[in-house]
């Protein structure tokens, strides 16, 4: 499949999508939009897929929507010139990601603003480049933050933060984002992919079924009572228990190796 302004790949059960218009910081336009929807449906179909990596081509990762484009097409008097930024692909883009029942992790390896730093947000996951920045930067644009930033943010660094960083629109570097929570760890920029891809790796060899009925747990209680948490986790252990890669993994625990999981 063809896709514009966007590399897609897999290798190892690992599918690695990357947003490519390096020139621009990998800014947004309709029909990248359009191919990162295609690109996350396709690997969320894919048996051959365990894992999703996002990340950018060249020094960004994703600077948001394109400003530019934006202002020249106010200039020429063409439709709304925010009207690339309402797009409703948008929201298909990010509940892809928080919904895929595969493992998201964001490789941020430079500026990640604006929608780029909710997409970030978006993934199970982020480990970034110690040059990265981080910002809700919609302030100093006089918009209001979309991409499920308003959701994602306070949930990882709190009311309070959330409410500084998207009211003042400011860029943060990679280690306050480290001392925040929005990323789980920090690498130079040419171990980033290295790191990020040992890691998906290790998800990528686990078992298929309790990987994916732990994220849906994990996501589910976050709005769940303590009971209700338990009765999901009794309801997920009964599936995975029933599973081949069950059968395996404890076959694999009294032989003493390790164990081959198929997803069955």
């Amino acid at each position: 499949m063809e896709f514009e302004h966007l590399l897609y790949n897999v290798d190892n059960l690992v599918a690695k999508i990357t947003l490519n218009r390096p020139e621009t910081l990998n800014a947004l336009t309709p029909s990248m939009r359009k191919s990162f929807a295609a690109a996350l449906e396709l690997a969320e179909n894919d048996d051959s897929v365990r894992v999703i990596v996002i990340t950018g081509a060249g020094k960004g990762f994703c600077s948001g929507g394109d400003v530019k484009a934006m202002n020249e097409a106010r200039k020429l008097g063409k439709a709304s010139a925010l009207e690339d930024q309402i797009d409703p692909i948008r929201d298909r883009i990010v509940t892809a990601i928080r919904d895929s029942t595969k493992p998201i992790i964001a490789a941020v390896n430079g500026a990640a603003a604006g929608a780029g730093m909710n997409i970030a947000l978006a993934c199970d996951i982020r480990i970034a480049s110690d040059t990265a920045k981080f910002g809700e930067t919609f302030a100093k644009r006089g918009l209001h933050p979309d991409w499920g930033g308003t959701y994602f943010l306070p949930r990882i660094v709190g009311m309070a933060k959330a409410c500084e960083l998207i009211w003042s629109g400011k860029m943060i570097l990679a280690k306050e984002a480290l001392k925040l929570g929005i990323v789980s760890q920090l690498e130079t920029p040419s171990a980033l992919m290295t790191t990020t891809l040992e890691m998906a790796n290790s998800f990528a060899v686990g078992p298929p079924i309790a990987i994916r009925m732990a994220k849906r747990a994990i996501y589910r209680s976050m709005n769940s009572t303590l009971r209700e948490a338990l009765e999901f986790e009794t309801y997920a252990q009964n599936i995975c228990c029933g599973t081949q890669d069950a059968k395996e993994g404890i076959a694999a625990f009294v032989e003493k190796r390790e164990p081959v999981f198929t997803g069955n």
